[in-house]
């Protein structure tokens, strides 16, 4: 145990809300750890951020990529000295007398506080989906930016009735000759200032109450089937189903300690400071019980849970 390095704050996560927990803490004199992953993992450095095309709601710019935003808020957390960002997933958290021990796939850590900001992962389509299985990776789908571009004139869908969709759908009309969005529900809802854009955008057709029940084809994606007719017949021929249908939170970590989570397995806070009903350990972002989730107030969360891991250690210097 003498060789395990020590910090004031471990921050689990490493997405724009984990990375500005970090550099809030620093500003606040706390030697900080922070664990996230950048490839092949659920947690990622930058978080769900980078995966969005064009956002338009952060304060102070006009309109960035959520790639762009994120490099933002990292670079701003690695100029801090006492900021250091491990890109190991971890593992196993224990609390140990007044600290808590954090275990890596290379190494553990000491920590006088915990804060949880995994996020969430993108709830992939049912097993009830005949074919959602068969075509995963061949025209299943759950990034437009990133595959967007592979059906340039092709047919495509969307799934899923969210702003996220709304704006998926809108990357994908850049490249697609055809997006349609189809949708459980008797109306999407995203942003009305995407909603508008989604209504002006000839490419883009609404399918409302209608769920997708089949995918066919041979190697890949060729054609689906829905669960009622839409326009006189019940299959859509197409090239790629994406999907936007919502995320699970990554609360199973936090769970293991003891932290409680509601039915959504959504970790239960303080919306005033951040806390859980474990001593010292804080959540912020996606991961919690918030209503209102986006990278804004996400990055509020986390430097609300850095003050109060400041003022938690204070009070219990080890």
């Amino acid at each position: 145990m003498e060789n395990i390095k020590f910090y004031d704050v471990a921050i689990i996560g490493a997405g724009g809300v984990g990375l500005s927990a970090a550099m809030y803490a620093a500003r606040l004199g706390l030697k900080t750890l922070v664990l996230g992953t950048r490839h092949g993992s659920e947690l990622s450095i930058g978080g769900v951020i980078t995966t969005t095309d064009v956002v338009e709601n952060y304060p102070g710019f006009i309109k960035l990529t959520g790639r762009e935003i994120a490099k933002k808020i990292e670079d701003h957390a690695r100029s801090y000295k006492l900021v250091t960002i491990k890109e190991e997933k971890a593992t196993g958290v224990k609390k140990q007398k007044s600290y808590f021990i954090v275990k890596t796939e290379k190494s553990e850590y000491k920590s006088k506080s915990l804060i949880f900001a995994t996020g969430t992962k993108l709830r992939e389509l049912p097993e009830t989906v005949k074919g959602s299985e068969k075509f995963k990776k061949k025209g299943i789908n759950y990034c437009a930016l990133c595959d967007g571009p592979l059906y340039k004139n092709k047919i495509v869908s969307i799934v899923g009735g969210s702003d996220s969709a709304a704006k998926d759908a809108l990357v994908l009309a850049r490249h697609a000759k055809k997006v349609y969005i189809i949708y459980r529900g008797k109306q999407i809802h995203p942003e009305p200032v995407n909603f508008e854009k989604i209504k002006a955008n000839k490419k883009i057709e609404i399918i409302n109450n209608t769920d997708i029940i089949g995918i066919k084809g041979d190697k890949f994606v060729e054609e689906i089937v829905l669960d009622k007719p839409y326009k006189g017949s019940k299959t859509i021929k197409l090239s790629a189903v994406f999907v936007a249908i919502g995320h699970i939170p990554l609360s199973e970590l936090a769970k293991k300690l003891g932290v409680k989570t509601n039915k959504a397995n959504e970790i239960k806070i303080n919306h005033i400071d951040s806390s859980t009903n474990i001593k010292g350990v804080f959540a912020a972002g996606d991961v919690t019980d918030k209503p209102f989730k986006q990278l804004i107030t996400g990055v509020a969360e986390g430097c609300t849970a850095s003050y109060s891991a400041y003022k938690y250690i204070n009070k219990n210097i080890v």
